[in-house]
Formats: structure tokens, sequence, C-alpha cells
């Protein structure tokens, strides 16, 4: 798993995006529905509809990172979209936990 800086700024896209997506989709989708600058050095979390594959886009300042991963069995916790709501900022270490499948509301492992 990568370890990120507390100073970075994580951003957590709550709808879904089309996991086909690579750098310049994924570009796309932080400056038109999360409405940030995809070079401020912020990481970018999308996830697909079924829950099951994730990607994280960020900016080192020399290149564009894109990483994955998909799970094998079971689904991530995901955050519930509401109406005005794009994206919700985490933590470095609620990143860490909700990729590694702990249920963030309630603070318990996933069963897989």
């Amino acid at each position: 798993m990568f370890a990120f800086p507390h100073s970075v700024r994580i951003f957590v896209a709550v709808e879904p995006v089309d996991m086909r997506e690579s750098f310049n989709g994924l570009w796309s989708a932080v400056s038109e529905r999360l409405h940030e600058v995809p070079k401020c050095g912020a990481v970018f979390c999308f996830i697909n509809k079924d829950r099951t594959r994730l990607k994280l886009l960020y900016w080192d300042g020399t290149g564009v990172w894109v990483s994955a991963k998909r799970l094998e069995e079971g689904r991530f916790s995901w955050p519930e979209p509401s109406a005005p709501q794009t994206k919700l900022a985490l933590t470095p270490e609620a990143l860490t936990l909700l990729v590694g499948g702990v249920e963030l509301k309630r603070g318990s492992l996933k069963p897989w």
C-alpha cells in the first residue's frame, strides 16, 4: 500500500466512474466532476459502479500516477452520494482503512 504524508489532501469521488478511464479520462473527471485542479498535488480516488475496482490519480510534480486495485471478492465500503456533494475529503489514514477493507462508519473489518 502507498503511504502519503499527512499534508497530502485526499479527495474521494462519491459517484462511480467508468474504470476504462485512464490518465486523460480521470484528469477530466477531476476538473469537470470534482471541480478541482489535478495539478494541485492531491490524491483523487475513484470507484466503479460495483465497488470492486478503485483507481487513484496523483500528480507528483513531474508527472501523473494512476494506481489501480481490483478486489477478488467483496466490495469496497464507499460513501453514498448526496445531491450537492461530488467529493469527500479524507485523511491519509482514512484512505488506508478504506482501501484495506475497513468499514469507516462502524470501524469493522470486512469479512473478505
